[in-house]
Order: structure tokens, then sequence, then C-alpha cells
């Protein structure tokens, strides 16, 4: 029992490091990339080809100063970034394993209360800076996570109706031979463009309008806490990425051609960075209660006619 337990957590140790590395090549990918798309290099002069590059940017802002507001509700304004790191690791314990690593009945379920106690991470630490910049980047990123996680929600409900479990491993029996992709396309959309709005990513990033808030919800943050907001985003794109290729693009984890598919993914969400502009935030809102949401319950109630259609044919 004990060496059991103790190699959970040494799996799960190791886990959280391969992410973490992940996270910080991810960064690297993107500077390059956006770098390209500005007909530039991006970053390629520490270590060969800049490959060390998020390694000195790490310890650049680890050893930097930690300054705080001195109006400022210190203990929040100081443990929220770390609750978002921790939050966003957790999350990654949930990946399907053919091995049952941890073995999730209730997987989809547990992935909804992690991301929805996210809000609680962005509201607390822009409230607790004392500042109106962050202040108004905390409200927008509550306003805006709570409205697409309803889309986000609906979407995952169609696949339950759909599979008939909650556990993530019975996405990768049922796409053994055929993609869900390819039969849910305008689903697959909806759920990507969800998801850049739930990770608060381009054209979606109102929490962080640099061009009205100054650095929105995050602008009192210095050093380590920047540091660990900024790798609380990533770990979260990261993971939005894994789960697309769950649902959508088959669930075979051991495969390299899973990698790919996740770099890909990740791709796209640096591409949209590139090359799409700020929305507006009253547009924002509207795609997400006009659009999207009769879209996802007419795709619900779809599925739902579909299951017992099926089930009416079996019996």
């Amino acid at each position: 029992m004990f060496m059991e337990l103790f190699t959970l957590l040494l799996v799960g140790l190791l886990l959280l490091i391969f992410v973490m590395v992940g996270v910080a090549f991810l960064t690297l990918l993107e500077r390059k990339i956006l770098g390209y798309i500005h007909i530039r290099k991006g970053p390629n002069k520490v270590g060969v080809l800049g490959i060390l590059q998020p390694f000195g940017d790490a310890i650049k802002l680890f050893i930097k100063e930690q300054s705080f507001p001195y109006v400022s509700n210190y203990f929040s304004y100081y443990l929220s970034p770390v609750f978002g790191l921790f939050l966003s690791l957790i999350l990654w314990l949930v990946i399907p394993y053919l091995s049952g690593f941890y073995s999730f009945e209730l997987g989809i379920l547990y992935f909804l209360c992690c991301t929805s106690l996210g809000v609680y991470v962005v509201m607390i630490a822009g409230w607790s800076s004392n500042s109106n910049y962050s202040l108004l980047g905390g409200l927008r990123a509550v306003a805006q996570t709570i409205s697409y996680e309803v889309s986000l929600s609906l979407i995952l409900l169609c696949f339950i109706f759909l599979i008939g479990s909650y556990n993530l491993l019975d996405f990768y029996n049922y796409q053994l031979y055929f993609w869900f992709f390819w039969l849910f396309l305008p689903l697959s959309m909806l759920w990507f463009v969800s998801c850049l709005a739930e990770t608060n990513r381009t054209p979606f990033d109102f929490a962080e309008g640099e061009s009205e808030l100054v650095s929105g919800f995050n602008v009192e943050y210095s050093g380590g806490g920047f540091a660990l907001i900024f790798l609380a985003e990533y770990s979260s794109i990261l993971f939005m990425s894994l789960l697309f290729c769950v649902i959508f693009l088959g669930c075979d984890l051991n495969s390299f051609f899973f990698i790919f598919k996740l770099v890909l993914i990740s791709l796209l969400y640096i591409w949209v960075r590139g090359t799409l502009p700020r929305f507006r935030y009253d547009k924002l809102m509207y795609l997400a209660w006009k659009s999207f949401l009769p879209l996802s319950l007419n795709y619900l109630l779809f599925f739902l006619g579909f299951k017992i259609y099926l089930m009416s044919l079996l019996y």
C-alpha cells in the first residue's frame, strides 16, 4: 500500500515536471512563430537557436525582487497566482492513460470543477491588488469565463449523452476507427473558440487588455507572481489542446502521432494570436449568449434524440 502511494506521488511529480518543461518550450515556440509571422527571427541568441531562452526568462523573473502594492490585501494578492498554477497543474492528472495511472471514472466532472475554480483565482488576483485596472480586468475575466463555460459544459454534455460515460478513456474506445472530428466538425470549431475564450487568449484576451487596461488583472504583479500567472496560462493552453485531441482526434496517448496532433492544436492558438485583432467586449458577450449557447443547445437536443433513436433500434 505504501509503495503504491509512493509510486503514484512520484509519477505525478514527474508528470508535473514534464508539463512545466513543455510549457517552457511552448513559450519559445510561440515567440518563434510570432517572430516569423512578423517577418523577424524571434529569440535566437541564448543557446543554440535560442533553445535556452525559456530558462533564461524563468531565472530572470524568479530572481527579481517581489514587489507588492502597499494598500493591497497581501495574503490573497500573494497566494492567488500560486493557487492558479496549482489548479492548472492538477488538471493534468485526469489524462486518460491506458495504464490507468490515475483512474478517473468521473474525469469530465473533475475537469469542469477545476476550470470553474479558475474563475475565483483571477477574480481574487484582480480585487486584492487594489487597483482599478486590475479590478476591471478581473471582472471582465469572470464574466467572460462564466459565459463560455456554459457552452463548454453543454458540448461535453453532448458527448456524455453519446458515449454514456464521464470517463475520458471511453473517448479512446469510441474513436479507434473513426474520429469524432469528422462527424461533428461544427462542434469541434465551437469547442476550439470556447477554449480560446476560456484561456483568455487572443482575440478574447480582455482580462489582459493592454490597450485599455495597461495589463489587466495582473498589472500589479512582477517577478515570481507574474511568472506563476504566465505558467498557469500556458499550462491551461497545453491542457486544452490535449483535451481537444482526446475528444475529437482520437485518444491513443502512447503514439507519437498524438503528440504531433497536440503540437498542431497548440500552433493554432499561436496562429490565431498572430493573425486576429482583439474583439470588442460587447461582441464577445453576444457571441457567447446569442450564437454559441443556442447552437450548443441545439446540438444537445440532437444528440439526445440520436441516442434515444439508437436505444429504440437496439431494444
